[in-house]
């Protein structure tokens, strides 16, 4: 099963073959990015990893794409497939490239492809920006072009690149952007459009540097299905971080993400880590409240949990349409307005000249709480708008919570989030025009 190497002619018509299609998307992007076109909105999708781990195969990633299909995923937005770690033997062929495993795979990754392509999903594959894998598998680096060239071939429209056994070549943000720049030039010089999601775990603030080559990147070490706590494998405590760990908690998550908004933009996002949505260990306040702050901030939302067993709770969180829109729709990037004690006040304002805005507010503490929010905590700088009634609509219950002005009362669960949107419902003239005092990256 040893891959031969690619010909000077068969490069080429892959190159023509998508020659057409990447102007295209490169005219329908708003702001440069990885120069793809892809990610106009924060990806979606599902990954193998959070409940296969290395035991996947063939049937597993087509009983994942089957599933997503008959729950209807997709039409939600939930788009791609992704295989993670373990698809590869343990040694790259004669000439170089990576091998698939056979016994796994035995129809072949392209093959695969195809199939998921059949169900009209996207097929997404794994590599790292190392020696090895983290499963210790072959890594892409110094073989960028055979990888990418390799994965085009095959069909692939979505890469997670991982960063273990990077051989010390991090810690500074341009030694990272080095490396893995050279993947994103390897990808586009295929010719074929794949979204390239970055995964080395917020090491030398890749919020400062990834927009330029990459989709999205990962802003703090990976996820684990708890809510809040200390762990010494996620050590730090903030987004300025020399070891990222894992078994971060989501709170964990959340804190650090709190102050990268205003470095995510069309075709650029911070990648707060796959979704828990599903995953033991979760009580429903909490995954509302997970999902929630992943929409608002406008992560990747990326399901992990078994897909092929799907409770209806999920279903219904993941289905939640108001709160996908929150990430897919036009709304700015959320932002935190303050963190008092255990509750956060968390706030999304619309693109759309509506002038509405989404208020979230956050309890992290065990006990039920009442909480007024002052609209002077809603409206930072845009003192006209704290003049005006707005109509709330709860959405998590739908509720028609009535009229408001000057202030906001909530009661929110333990663990829990409310979620309102604010929409203005006077006389149009009257209308408070929203204050632009820097021009965002969309915009320039």
């Amino acid at each position: 099963m040893s891959r031969r190497s690619l010909s000077r002619g068969r490069a080429n018509m892959l190159h023509r073959g998508f020659r057409i299609l990447l102007p295209l998307a490169i005219l329908l992007r708003s702001t440069d990015a990885v120069d793809n076109g892809l990610a106009l909105t924060p990806q979606m999708g599902w990954n193998t990893w959070n409940t296969f781990a290395c035991n996947i195969n063939e049937g597993t990633i087509i009983g994942a794409a089957k599933a997503l299909k008959k729950l209807k995923l997709d039409e939600y937005g939930y788009h791609y497939v992704v295989m993670d770690d373990c698809w590869s033997l343990h040694e790259r062929n004669a000439t170089g490239y990576l091998q698939y495993d056979p016994a796994k795979f035995p129809k072949g990754i392209k093959r695969l492809a195809d199939e998921i392509h059949a169900m009209g999903l996207g097929f997404g594959m794994y590599s790292s920006a190392g020696k090895m894998t983290c499963g210790r598998y072959p890594g892409s680096l110094h073989f960028e072009e055979k990888d990418a060239d390799l994965f085009a071939e095959w069909g692939v429209d979505y890469l997670k690149y991982d960063n273990c056994f990077n051989e010390g070549q991090s810690g500074t943000p341009l030694i990272s952007f080095e490396r893995y720049e050279r993947m994103s030039k390897a990808l586009n010089k295929t010719g074929r459009p794949i979204l390239y999601s970055m995964c080395n775990w917020g090491e030398d603030s890749p919020w400062d540097w990834a927009p330029t080559i990459a989709n999205s990147w990962r802003m703090s070490g990976d996820i684990v299905n708890v809510f809040d706590r200390y762990d010494d494998r996620c050590p730090c405590e903030d987004y300025i971080c020399r070891l990222p760990g894992h078994h971060c908690s989501i709170m964990n998550i959340i804190n650090k993400a709190a102050p990268l908004g205003q470095k995510a933009h069309t075709g650029a996002w911070n990648d707060l880590d796959m979704l828990e949505v599903g995953n033991d260990n979760l009580d429903y306040e909490e995954q509302k409240l997970h999902f929630t702050i992943w929409a608002m901030v406008k992560s990747p939302l990326i399901m992990g949990h078994d897909i092929m067993h799907t409770s209806d709770q999920t279903l219904e969180i993941l289905t939640n349409k108001d709160i996908i829109d929150l990430s897919q729709g036009k709304w700015g990037v959320g932002f935190r307005s303050y963190k008092r004690g255990k509750s956060q006040l968390w706030l999304q304002d619309s693109k759309d000249g509506s002038g509405d805005m989404v208020v979230a507010v956050i309890n992290n503490g065990d006990q039920e709480r009442g909480l007024m929010i002052d609209f002077a905590d809603i409206f930072l700088d845009e003192w006209d708008r704290r003049k005006v009634e707005y109509q709330v609509t709860d959405l998590w219950t739908k509720e028609d919570l009535g009229l408001v002005k000057d202030e906001l009362k909530v009661k929110v669960k333990p663990h829990g989030v409310f979620v309102g949107r604010l929409k203005f419902t006077g006389d149009p003239k009257m209308k408070p025009k929203t204050k632009k005092f820097h021009g965002g990256p969309d915009e320039l």
